[in-house]
């Protein structure tokens, strides 16, 4: 290949990175706010996050036709961070350059982590909308405000749940990220705290196929729980051969495969299955307009993502107008005091470490190939 070529071919992936889109016009003026979000806009997980551009469409949107924010109308420049940890810096980097006041996003932990310092360097506040590992914590500039809930308040409830279905030996599975091994660790130390026993901490090779020796690792230790801590793409497969090894141990996974696509793939091996899970739009009665909006403006239904990004978005435009500039220091004071605010999805309100006061994970079920809530 001449060097002509891979320059060219190096500028069209620059160019497919660092997708832009203008909400108020190709050519905004310089009276708009500017709003960032790096999402997966690329790669395996960029399902995700076309649900993710499309609430943050929706919601801005509605911001804007009810007369903007502060006399002004929002503009988003979406920046692709293909949940790959260099993309993200160059895609944080890249909103930064562009003058963003304030951002919103955030899928993958590992991915979201590099990003923090950036924007915490440039004094921006950023709402994370869908990372939630605990290890985002200690690096937060003070800056970063996670509206999700944490690797601590996911163990939780899966430690809660282990209990309450009388568990004594799980064995939990994850993939190495920042995400999913977090998640492994802090429900191993939760578990063990309370006196019992993980028999069995196993890592899968993201985008492997064969996963006999796990079945076979995994028959020989007999657990009475799974908890499967990474996403839907592997997770589907590997709840698959455990089933069809004769595995039948309940089965967990964590919110990173709370899709109806983990159904699909998996298909009859996924009926039962748990999840410790983000609230889903379609099980929430506070989320029928939004619902009703998404479906008539895309002609899809919300998925996972929706509505945890819908309200990260509605949080910082609270913000915004409780600071009542876009004046960084007050934008980041103003969510740091934020208590008791309204979403579709659940009530937002930060402590001290700015993560979430209450926990907004649920436990859902598959029954009759859907999700349901489990009471």
């Amino acid at each position: 290949m001449t060097r002509g070529k891979k320059m060219g071919r190096f500028t069209l992936c620059i160019l497919y990175f660092f997708l832009i889109i203008g909400i108020s016009g190709a050519h905004a003026a310089d009276d708009t706010i500017k709003l960032g979000v790096p999402i997966p806009m690329s790669g395996s997980t960029a399902t995700y996050g076309k649900d993710l551009e499309r609430s943050t469409i929706l919601a801005i949107e509605e911001i804007n036709s009810k007369g903007g924010l502060l006399g002004k109308n929002i503009e988003i420049i979406f920046a692709d961070t293909g949940c790959d940890p260099q993309m993200a810096t160059m895609a944080a980097s890249m909103l930064v350059s562009k003058g963003v006041i304030g951002v919103v996003g955030g899928f993958c932990s590992g991915a979201t982590l590099p990003t923090m310092k950036i924007f915490g360097d440039a004094n921006i506040p950023y709402v994370i909308s869908l990372a939630n590992s605990s290890s985002l914590i200690p690096a937060n500039p003070g800056n970063c405000f996670q509206s999700n809930g944490t690797s601590e308040h996911q163990a939780e409830a899966a430690v809660n749940l282990f209990t309450k279905l009388k568990a004594k030996r799980i064995a939990l599975i994850h993939q190495g990220d920042g995400f999913s091994k977090t998640l492994a660790e802090t429900t191993k130390k939760q578990w063990e705290d309370l006196g019992n026993s993980v028999a069995a901490f196993e890592m899968v090779t993201p985008g492997e196929q064969d996963h006999s020796s796990l079945v076979t690792a995994i028959r020989k230790i007999k657990p009475d729980f799974i908890y499967w801590t990474a996403y839907y793409g592997d997770g589907s497969a590997v709840i698959k051969q455990l089933r069809q090894g004769g595995i039948r141990a309940d089965i967990c996974v964590a919110d990173g495969s709370n899709s109806v696509k983990l159904i699909e793939l998996a298909g009859k091996s996924a009926e039962g299955v748990y999840c410790t899970s983000n609230p889903l739009v379609e099980l929430l009665p506070a989320s029928k307009k939004f619902i009703a909006s998404y479906k008539k403006k895309f002609e899809v239904s919300p998925g996972m993502c929706s509505g945890l990004q819908y309200d990260a978005i509605s949080l910082m435009a609270d913000a915004i107008k409780r600071t009542g500039s876009l004046d960084g220091d007050g934008i980041i004071k103003s969510l740091g005091e934020t208590k008791a605010f309204k979403g579709i999805t659940a009530e937002i309100g930060f402590k001290e470490d700015n993560t979430l006061i209450k926990s907004n994970l649920v436990i859902l079920q598959v029954k009759n190939a859907k999700w349901t809530l489990v009471e």
